[in-house]
């Protein structure tokens, strides 16, 4: 889904008051508590988190799931295990309703994925 906000308060008003708004804000929290520097912001209607060179991670809710965009879901050590109870692809990590993610690897995956970030390390998708 897309959503027609100019700045991240804007776009969370804009969610409806459900489990998706929930779970990305609980996303969310993971990622600005771990990384205050990284700035929030939209791009591509969506939340974004990083700075003027790179965007970490996007952040979205979607119709039936929250998506959690990153760049290096096969460069971070052990992802697959990290990542077992969530379906994803290359660069989207799809959170349903069905799955509590303080039972999940996802705090430790975004941790990683901030670690490989501040380190200097490639976080793209290529």
């Amino acid at each position: 889904m897309q959503y027609e906000a100019k700045k991240p308060e804007e776009y969370l008003d804009l969610l409806e008051n459900d489990w998706r708004k929930e779970r990305l804000l609980d996303i969310r929290r993971i990622i600005l508590e771990y990384a205050p520097e990284l700035v929030e912001s939209i791009h591509y209607k969506m939340l974004s988190y990083g700075n003027e060179l790179i965007k970490v991670f996007y952040l979205n809710a979607q119709k039936s799931y929250v998506s959690l965009y990153v760049g290096t879901i096969e460069k971070v050590e052990n992802s697959d295990i990290l990542l077992e109870k969530f379906s994803y692809g290359k660069g989207c990590i799809r959170i349903k309703k069905s799955i509590d993610i303080s039972n999940t690897g996802l705090e430790t995956f975004i941790k990683q994925t901030i670690d490989i970030w501040r380190a200097g390390g490639d976080t793209s998708c290529y």
